[in-house]
């Protein structure tokens, strides 16, 4: 496949070459090559004709471009390709070209290209899931304490630890990099059915070219065809969807802490990496846009996988084709987002000050909840909700603290005085005792991922 210059800029070199036009030829040559060995192992071709057939299964022997524009007027691709083959063949045995592609049909070809190249993205994106999963959880080690604002609405609540926040990013990844392995099992596939999925021309040889063609290409044997019973294989797709969707979800985190006003974090800078055309202070945050940019298309991508599952009959029309034109480009845009942010928290800048004065500058308001809930216990619920809702208004004109003021109240009301401790109530407001527990529920869930991704290894 031809990738744009929009498209290369939002995915890696080493993605589009595994779906590269000539990747994918050769992938279906594979194919052709193991049908016809296999063939010959159970006597349903001669060897000699397996040997001839192996022996120009190779992509570089035939005009890629010319087939593929061949397979727009064929409707498959699969159609130029085997009368490619066999007319190749020909020129070395007559005998041997009446053979190629024996018992099998366009789909079979395409399905199990498509499944070849599927395994080298899959080993590639699981190798940038598994760096990503680490280094966020490397980093929330180092941070277990650190306490940052968390903000729900779009505005401060409360102050939790960041290695708390980095846990929760990371979380996902992890479960999204055992939901892959378990779905690419089940689908990467072969696909050997013949015109209709009967393996009608293989008679009962057709089971045991099966088995050993997976074996040859390292696949799993089929239940049975699944032309039109594409729901494993869309699942995997699916998964690579979700995993986009929360790699845009720490994107669009980072983002909003990188931003000038909030600069709690930085993605790395220089070499002109994150400038502005324009305006020379600029840092642009390009890890967070371009997955970002990939978690915008991911849904419609997922959306004509499954809009494409209505097959008709034992082939689809139209369907499967717009399956595999959407099928690479999932896969481009997770990879791409991979490796940006890998790259962005590889040399991530972590400015714990910056998050101590966000903390600082709302006045302890964000401790109120925690303060409510220490009065409750003295003056019941209700009361304790409406003062400090009371005092938490009256700071908004004002530079005071709230657990002054609330000192102060206390101090004022001779009954509070004597049943409140003061000692204790402006511990919490304390922002590293706050940071404490969340840095505690953390770390029990940073190890519990760790293991799940060493036994994943």
């Amino acid at each position: 496949m031809s990738v744009s210059i929009f498209d290369s800029f939002l995915t890696t070199s080493e993605m589009s070459q595994i779906f590269d036009d000539s990747a994918i030829v050769q992938a279906m040559f594979r194919f052709e090559a193991a049908l016809a060995q296999a063939e010959a192992a159970n006597g349903v071709i001669p060897e000699a004709a397996a040997q001839a057939i192996a022996s120009v299964c190779r992509a570089p022997l035939y005009d890629i471009p010319a087939l593929v524009q061949a397979g727009r007027s064929a409707g498959a691709l699969a159609i130029p390709l085997v009368k490619e083959l066999t007319r190749t063949v020909a020129l070395y045995s007559q005998e041997a070209a009446s053979h190629v592609h024996w018992g099998s049909t366009s789909q079979d070809v395409l399905d199990t290209a498509m499944v070849l190249v599927t395994r080298e993205a899959f080993t590639l994106l699981d190798r940038g899931l598994a760096q990503l999963a680490r280094q966020l959880l490397t980093l929330a080690e180092a941070h277990l304490t650190t306490p940052v604002l968390a903000r729900t609405l779009m505005q401060p609540a409360q102050v939790t630890s960041l290695g708390f926040k980095l846990v929760g990013w990371a979380a996902p990844l992890v479960r999204a990099r055992v939901q892959l392995h378990q779905q690419a099992a089940r689908a990467l596939q072969l696909q050997l059915g013949g015109a209709v999925g009967t393996q009608a021309v293989l008679g009962d040889k057709g089971p045991l070219v099966a088995k050993h063609m997976a074996h040859a290409l390292s696949l799993r044997v089929a239940d049975a065809a699944w032309h039109t019973q594409r729901d494993d294989w869309v699942r995997l797709g699916l998964e690579v969807a979700v995993l986009t969707g929360s790699l845009g979800k720490i994107a669009t985190d980072l983002s909003l802490m990188a931003q000038g006003e909030i600069a709690e974090l930085a993605e790395p800078s220089g070499n002109g990496r994150g400038g502005s055309s324009a305006m020379p202070h600029k840092r642009n945050p390009v890890s967070s846009m371009i997955a970002l940019a990939a978690s915008t298309r991911a849904p419609q991508q997922a959306a004509t996988l499954l809009a494409a599952m209505g097959q008709q009959h034992e082939r689809g029309l139209g369907n499967w084709q717009a399956e595999l034109a959407a099928w690479p480009s999932l896969w481009l845009g997770a990879h791409g987002s991979l490796q940006a942010l890998n790259d962005a928290f590889a040399a991530l800048q972590v400015d714990c000050l910056r998050m101590r004065r966000n903390i600082d500058s709302l006045q302890g308001l964000v401790f109120a909840e925690a303060a409510s809930i220490f009065l409750a216990a003295t003056i019941g619920r209700p009361r304790a909700h409406a003062l400090l809702e009371q005092l938490s208004r009256q700071l908004l004109d004002s530079s005071a603290q709230l657990v002054d003021a609330l000192s102060d109240a206390i101090n004022a009301d001779i009954t509070l005085r004597a049943q409140v401790d003061l000692a204790a109530l402006r511990a919490l407001f304390d922002p590293v005792q706050a940071a404490a527990a969340p840095g505690r529920l953390a770390q029990a869930q940073l190890q519990s991922l760790r293991q799940t991704l060493a036994g994943l290894d």
